[in-house]
């Protein structure tokens, strides 16, 4: 769903932020596409990282947020395989 559709309750800076999500297909979503699957891994891992790395001078909890939802989709792409 494009950003024009969605309303504010559908979005957040974690989950939905705007910036991502002004087209037809979601940012990650063509990430994924773009990238090999180890590829992929190791940009949801870096940016894990990233975001815990910078959350005591940057954004605080919400870059705590942000570093778990890469988590989160992580384990579901690894957990998926395992099906």
């Amino acid at each position: 769903m494009s950003i024009d559709k969605a309303t504010p309750q559908e979005w957040d800076m974690v989950n939905r932020p705007a910036h991502y999500n002004t087209g037809d297909i979601e940012c990650i979503d063509g990430i994924e596409a773009m990238l090999t699957r180890e590829e992929f891994i190791g940009y949801l891992r870096g940016n894990s990282l990233k975001y815990r790395w910078r959350f005591p001078y940057k954004n605080g909890i919400e870059d705590l947020k942000k570093a778990e939802w890469y988590e989160k989709k992580l384990l579901e792409i690894l957990s998926n395989e395992k099906q």
